[in-house]
């Protein structure tokens, strides 16, 4: 009977460890899967690089809109630069103006000039910036998930006055 007892504890040490060795599996697979699930992914679209248009493309004088980055580009000093379109003073979407040559917010008048210094209104300061780096293919792009808050109030990058009519009325309305 010994010989039986001791070929049974053989098996059962032998399907013990069996099934220690299928749950370690198991886990390492639920790791791995886990880990799939959650780590981070090269972010694209509004949150991380965007892709825009060429450098050439950008304008001395005007903006060029990028709407799927929510910012407009534009040169000042002869760099290129990104503003942001959301206002700084209560997120509202700040078109840019043609005639005057400035950014205009259609909610409570604020009034940026086109590299996105504070001129008038109720914002706290100047129109956020994104970095831009320019892509292999030769196209600009926009890392809107780095935001830059905009210069303070009587900081001008530029001194450029309104260069016609203005968009916007006072008190937001067209």
């Amino acid at each position: 009977m010994t010989g039986t007892r001791g070929a049974l504890m053989k098996r059962r040490q032998f399907l013990t460890r069996l099934w220690q060795a299928g749950g370690a599996l198991v886990a390492a697979a639920g790791a791995w899967t886990t880990w799939d699930l959650l780590r981070p992914l090269p972010t694209t679209g509004f949150g991380g690089l965007v892709r825009s248009v060429a450098p050439e493309a950008v304008p001395e004088t005007g903006v060029i809109e990028v709407s799927a980055a929510r910012s407009y580009l534009t040169r000042i000093n002869g760099e290129i630069v990104a503003l942001s379109e959301k206002c700084t003073h209560l997120g509202c979407r700040v078109p840019y103006c043609e005639s005057s040559g400035q950014f205009e917010c259609p909610c409570h008048g604020s009034v940026f000039n086109r590299a996105g210094d504070y001129i008038a209104g109720p914002s706290p300061r100047g129109l956020d910036t994104y970095p831009t780096e320019l892509g292999e293919d030769g196209l600009l792009y926009i890392n809107t998930g780095e935001r830059t808050d905009g210069g303070q109030p009587g900081s001008l990058q530029i001194d450029e006055p309104a260069t016609g009519p203005a968009c916007a009325t006072e008190g937001g309305h067209s």
